[in-house]
């Protein structure tokens, strides 16, 4: 898909993952709908790209419906979801104090994998009704799942069952959406610079990278974003997982 003048979702596009691909969806000329909890940095993303920042809480329904009718309404049918939101914990399953608090995994669940598939349903909908494209193409949506997904370390247990389902959820998504012409595909990021991990020191973040077999860094979130627009761009890529880790194994701790 040409996203020259094609409206976009992109889901946590506030910071990190989210923030990068809404540029660069902005900058290939795509209309950007910024949606984020953090409403301050969906504003300053949104800003630097003339785009719109939307609210959005990912896991209610009605709100999520609002923002997606707020950014049709402003850009037109979204033609291109990025589910980007997510958050992470770090909680054995048993740990010194117990097993580990049944809310805390639920939580996790609900934003990860439970609001990326909200999103792509609701998304889905609004594509169904637009005029296709070349090859019959209505819309492109990408989740963003994690090489915790097939190598979850210890204390990752939410997290990777979170990232797993979206992992599991992509092919079943894109056999289904294939009869209205909408493409489901997710990037599985190893380990990025983020703003949660630059918060970590120094010695840390050089440990990690060092960690990655090659290229020897951390990931940076325009890679992922430049992963992203080719997923777009290209048509016969569908029902995939991709990993962008530099061939990175998680070790178990």
């Amino acid at each position: 898909m040409d996203v020259r003048g094609q409206a976009a979702l992109v889901t946590g596009g506030g910071s990190g993952l989210g923030g990068a691909t809404a540029l660069a969806l902005a900058e290939a000329g795509a209309k950007v709908a910024v949606l984020d909890v953090n409403e301050a940095g969906a504003r300053d993303i949104a800003g630097k790209i003339d785009g719109i920042a939307i609210k959005c809480d990912v896991t209610d329904p009605d709100g999520a419906a609002a923002a997606i009718k707020q950014a049709r309404d402003k850009h037109g049918v979204p033609r291109v979801l990025v589910n980007c939101a997510g958050i992470g914990t770090a909680k054995r399953i048993l740990g010194r104090d117990g097993p580990m608090p049944l809310e805390e995994f639920d939580r996790v669940i609900r934003v990860n994998l439970i609001g990326s598939f909200n999103m792509m349903r609701l998304a889905a909908a609004e594509m169904a009704s637009a005029a296709p494209l070349a090859d019959g193409e209505r819309g492109v949506i990408v989740s963003t799942a994690s090489v915790a997904a097939f190598e979850g370390q210890i204390g990752q247990a939410a997290y990777s069952a979170s990232k797993g389902g979206i992992v599991a959820l992509t092919m079943p998504a894109a056999r289904e959406l294939a009869q209205i012409g909408v493409r489901v595909l997710a990037i599985a990021p190893g380990i990025f610079s983020t703003p949660m991990l630059r918060a970590l020191p120094q010695e840390v973040q050089a440990s990690l990278g060092a960690s990655v077999p090659f290229p020897k860094r951390l990931g940076t979130p325009e890679e992922f974003a430049a992963l992203v627009l080719h997923l777009v761009r290209n048509s016969y890529l569908n029902g995939e997982v991709i990993r962008l880790d530099g061939a990175l194994r998680m070790a178990p701790r």
